[in-house]
């Protein structure tokens, strides 16, 4: 009877889908999100600047910094190659 492993094999273990730094950048992404969501309750005037300017653009920074995380690739990853078709 073979005798079954006493622990997992590095092949076997479940990978993070992103490196440390695509997690810092998502980290950043939300931070800026939330302080722009912040900054717009805290204004507290209807035709404020911070309500009107700063905390949109706080916000659409934050969801491309977002995007830039997730989209982001190692740099020694290798490329996918294309087919032609």
């Amino acid at each position: 009877m073979p005798k079954a492993s006493k622990g997992r094999s590095r092949s076997s273990r479940s990978a993070l889908v992103f490196e440390s730094t695509n997690y810092l950048w998502i980290a950043a992404s939300a931070l800026l999100i939330a302080v722009g969501f912040i900054a717009m309750y805290l204004d507290g005037q209807f035709l404020g600047t911070v309500a009107l300017t700063v905390s949109p653009i706080l916000i659409v920074a934050g969801y491309a910094t977002l995007i830039y995380g997730i989209l982001r690739r190692p740099e020694g990853a290798p490329v996918p190659d294309e087919e032609d078709s």
